[in-house]
């Protein structure tokens, strides 16, 4: 997977927006205001920041070592950088894309999860 088809699957999902909140190099995507994924864009190959379950990011790291790293600038507990063009299956980085995103919508309140529901 590649940048371009990075930012085409995140930007497809419900109420998503995408800015440089940072700088010029760091495209954030946001689900109702919350970031669920991020990318500094002057890295090759690409990386990027994705939430992950606590367990499930040990696991990935050990299974994926020097591809799938603790989240750079990031909480090492709940967050995992990702190289995007490396040996990463594309169905596992589509599904990682999902857990973030799913994620960070669990942690919203009741009301925006609603909300979000109904769109």
């Amino acid at each position: 997977m590649n940048i371009e088809e990075f930012r085409e699957y995140c930007i497809a999902k419900k109420w998503v927006t995408e800015s440089f909140p940072f700088d010029e190099q760091t495209l954030v995507f946001k689900v109702m205001g919350k970031i669920f994924a991020l990318s500094g864009l002057e890295h090759q190959p690409a990386r990027v920041n994705l939430k992950c379950d606590p367990e499930r990011s040990v696991q990935l790291r050990e299974e994926y070592f020097g591809l799938i790293n603790p989240g750079y600038h990031m909480s090492k507990l709940h967050w995992n950088t990702v190289e995007l063009e490396k040996n990463i299956p594309y169905e596992l980085l589509l599904e990682l894309i999902d857990l973030s995103y799913d994620l960070v919508v669990q942690g919203l309140p009741k009301k925006l999860r609603e909300q979000l529901n109904h769109l």
